[in-house]
């Protein structure tokens, strides 16, 4: 167990950067609470994360303003998810930039919807950053402080295995749905 918590003191930065690119939420999760056990800097994973997510969604949006076509071909079993991103856009305007950041799932969807549009990059660049910093700060800080019961149930979970299983089963079954529910056609 010690071989494991000092790779985490010399590539968990790293890793914890690599995963906040894609989105990260359970990667600052995890740095949060092992920052309480003391074997992470809080101040520094949150730093780091905030760092991947931001460049993680500017680079997506970048990506997708600049190379359409290649990101059409990509996106086209997920026409329905990126119209709803538009629907959104349009009915909350630019805190969706901020939303999107706290629901699973639409993290990496809105920042290509929002880039099809005219949105101004800077525009997009600047509340991204902002909206990377809350999202590092509330869930560095929830993990931290929220340490103890959460160390004792990733403990619960070691000891009872098959309740991983069932717990990723809910949670995906329950973000398929909702993303299913609100992308039907009417």
């Amino acid at each position: 167990m010690e071989d494991i918590y000092s790779n985490l003191t010399t590539y968990g930065y790293i890793a914890l950067f690599l995963y906040s690119l894609g989105g990260g939420f359970i990667g600052i999760v995890a740095a949060g609470v092992l920052s309480y056990m003391g074997k992470m800097d809080l101040w520094t994973s949150i730093a780091v994360a905030f760092a991947g997510n931001a460049l993680g969604d500017i680079l997506l949006f970048w990506l997708t303003r600049y190379q359409k076509p290649m990101m059409m071909e990509t996106l086209k079993k997920h026409r329905r998810k990126l119209a709803l991103s538009h629907i959104l856009m349009k009915k909350h305007g630019d805190w969706v930039i901020f939303i999107q950041k706290f629901i699973y799932g639409l993290k990496t969807i809105v920042p290509i919807a929002i880039a099809l549009t005219k949105y101004d990059f800077k525009k997009f660049a600047i509340l991204n950053i902002f909206a990377a910093a809350v999202w590092a700060l509330f869930f560095g800080l929830a993990s931290y402080y929220f340490g103890a019961p959460l160390k004792a149930f990733a403990l619960f979970i070691a000891h009872n295995k098959w309740l991983a299983p069932v717990i990723l089963l809910i949670l995906g079954g329950g973000l398929w749905w909702y993303l299913t529910h609100f992308t039907k056609k009417r």
